[in-house]
């Protein structure tokens, strides 16, 4: 594609995803059916400067304000996933020598916000939390996510799968806290991988493979993921109870469960039953009170943690949005916990950086619930033979950091029904 005609829809993407009507991802897909006449390069480059303006928003925005046009042209030429003369190509002289200019710029120069490119709302908790990494923090925030794969080790080797795919030109190593994960150098496409194709591998995110780890089931047992979605923790609990037992994936989205059965397929798992519920109070859900060995609630939330693959989140999230979302991880929790029998596990877990979603409804629960023992993520985490099991909490809670772990970020609290 010519430069200026390639540049021409970064803009118009840039543009619509702006509106922040839809998620990013959702507006770039729905863009690329509009324009199947996009190659694959093309494809790139245009999602890339997409995601690059949605990190770097505050910035690129102070500096289109010296430059002229039209504004979605001015970020996407400063976002542009290419080289900076590929790009030039398709610029007149006034253009070029502001881009120069805006190149030339230190970040010795700039004001606090427009490094780290937080909303305020947001910046001032995770300071508050961080204090000297929050720099670190911010900066990874700007970086793409890594791509992992959870091996299905109910048929399936770490050391194998890893062979397998370097042999087909993946380059992967083993990630360094969850047994079952491979981290992918770049991001290549797997859907016509073997591996891939016959269940061997998902892709899942190391520290969402740690979440299904700190469940630990067991075989024979009877568990539920209550929010299930796609399923990706679903399959991995699956697999650690060796296809026995029976796991309730639940989620008020058939939607997404429907998601989870192309997966479910691949996995060659038997032990799992979707289960489209209405609420967390529906009767299916009362039909198993005190009935199950150990429940999942990855609730629902802000998804904040998932910033390096979502960046559009920070601008689309509000502090109210934040209120709103923490009565719901409340309700969903007291429910899920009415399902456990004495003995039973219940572990809840977000991918929000917020002590909001976190540390304060585990507090709660933990208070209006005596008859809930806490269970310390760290002892845990050791017992289960992960490598520097201390360095992933923050006293009894598991805290993953984008910036430390090179994980999202994460959050999960274990009790044990008395």
């Amino acid at each position: 594609m010519h430069p200026k005609a390639l540049l021409d829809a970064c803009a118009e993407l840039v543009r619509l995803t702006l509106q922040f009507n839809h998620p990013a991802d959702a507006v770039v897909s729905r863009f690329f059916r509009d324009n199947r006449n996009l190659g694959p390069r093309e494809r790139a480059t245009l999602s890339e400067t997409v995601f690059q303006v949605l990190r770097q928003k505050l910035l690129f925005e102070h500096m289109a304000r010296s430059g002229s046009g039209a504004k979605e042209k001015r970020l996407a030429i400063l976002g542009f996933a290419g080289p900076r003369d590929f790009v030039k190509s398709a610029l007149n002289d006034t253009e070029k020598k502001w881009l120069d200019m805006c190149d030339s710029i230190q970040p010795s120069d700039l004001m606090s916000q427009h490094i780290h490119n937080l909303p305020d709302w947001l910046a001032q908790p995770l300071k508050e939390q961080l204090g000297d990494e929050f720099g670190a923090l911010a900066e990874s925030l700007q970086q793409s996510g890594s791509l992992d794969l959870r091996v299905n080790d109910l048929n399936e080797k770490r050391a194998e799968v890893q062979k397998e795919l370097t042999a087909a030109g993946i380059v992967c190593e083993p990630t360094p806290y969850s047994p079952w994960g491979l981290r992918l150098q770049g991001k290549p496409s797997l859907a016509k991988v073997k591996a891939f194709e016959r269940g061997a591998v998902e892709v899942q995110d190391e520290g969402s493979q740690l979440l299904a780890l700190l469940l630990d089931a067991h075989r024979g047992e009877m568990v539920v993921d209550f929010c299930a979605g796609a399923g990706g923790k679903t399959l991995a609990i699956g697999a650690a109870m060796r296809n026995t037992g029976r796991l309730y994936a639940m989620d008020t989205s058939a939607h997404r469960l429907d998601a989870l059965k192309p997966r479910l397929a691949r996995s060659q798992l038997s032990n799992v039953h979707p289960a489209a519920i209405a609420h967390e109070r529906d009767d299916r859900v009362k039909r198993l009170a005190g009935k199950i060995d150990r429940v999942l609630v990855d609730a629902p939330c802000s998804g904040l943690g998932t910033l390096r693959r979502n960046p559009d989140l920070k601008w689309r999230q509000k502090p109210e949005g934040i209120a709103e979302v923490t009565a719901t991880q409340t309700a969903i929790l007291e429910s899920a916990a009415r399902l456990l029998k004495p003995g039973g596990r219940l572990v809840y877990a977000t991918c929000s950086m917020l002590p909001q979603e976190n540390e304060e409804i585990a507090e709660a629960f933990s208070k209006a619930h005596p008859d809930f023992a806490v269970l310390p993520v760290a002892d845990e985490l050791t017992r289960l033979k992960v490598a520097n099991a201390d360095k992933l909490c923050n006293g009894q809670f598991l805290r993953l950091w984008p910036h430390r772990h090179g994980t999202d970020g994460f959050f999960a609290a274990i009790w044990i029904r008395k």
